[in-house]
């Protein structure tokens, strides 16, 4: 009985072992980007820019060319690279204390402004590379190592819901929030970086996806329990749907 073979690691993904903490899903969406990238024909023309954190070490697994921007500055240097090479496909990929906190200008100007770049935003609600601080998206109650206690509405405010603001700028062609915790979620989440690839391919303007993942390190939890929380207590803070998609609107 022969074996077919049905499930194949994309060609611009490395073949190689993981930095990442078991349970973190930056490789989860690492692979997604990869397919996307490999299915639209983009690879040989893609310049990806990523910031600090986490993410900065998406250069390490997927091989493509990649400029590392100062933190927070990625939708800059990516604006950059796009006017300069506007024949490139140019994306930026960055976490929420990178794009939410000290990148909040750049992401909203390039945003505002309609770039025709991509953006990929990885959303785990904390500061992960430093150590597990609150992040603009740390959730109320949820216990950090600046917020010991958990998050305070009434001393921190609440959590920045970071795609629902996107998606009022009018230079924003989409806009969706996806999550990797399931299956099905997962699939939606290849669907939507698909979208967001588009918009810039057909250059209908600014394409952003905000992924909700894990952080087992700096939530002090088992891989499996991670996951369990994307689905009870993130995704009824940050729900997930298509926030914005001006082709359909039109």
């Amino acid at each position: 009985m022969s074996e077919q073979l049905v499930f194949t690691r994309p060609e611009v993904l490395a073949d190689v072992a993981t930095h990442y903490c078991p349970g973190c899903q930056h490789g989860v969406v690492h692979r997604i980007v990869a397919e996307c990238l490999e299915g639209y024909g983009l690879v040989e023309k893609t310049i990806a820019v990523s910031s600090i954190g986490c993410s900065v070490f998406l250069y390490n697994y997927i091989l493509v060319d990649t400029v590392e921007a100062p933190h927070g500055r990625a939708p800059a240097v990516a604006t950059g690279v796009k006017r300069a090479r506007t024949d490139a496909f140019v994306f930026t990929y960055q976490g929420d204390g990178d794009l939410a906190s000290i990148g909040m200008a750049e992401i909203m100007h390039a945003a505002n402004r309609g770039e025709r770049i991509s953006v990929i935003f990885v959303n785990n609600t904390v500061y992960g590379m430093t150590g597990g601080q609150m992040a603009p998206t740390t959730m109320v109650g949820q216990k950090t190592t600046t917020c010991p206690g958990g998050r305070c509405l009434e001393r921190e405010g609440g959590p920045i819901h970071m795609s629902e603001i996107i998606a009022t700028l009018g230079g924003v062609a989409y806009c969706a929030r996806t999550a990797v915790n399931t299956i099905k979620n997962i699939a939606q989440t290849k669907r939507a970086i698909r979208r967001a690839f588009e918009t810039q391919i057909k250059g209908e303007g600014f394409g952003f996806v905000e992924v909700l993942a894990t952080c087992p390190t700096n939530w002090r939890m088992s891989s499996v329990a991670a996951n369990e929380r994307v689905g009870k207590e993130m995704i009824p803070e940050f729900p997930l749907g298509v926030f914005k998609d001006a082709a359909k609107e039109e």
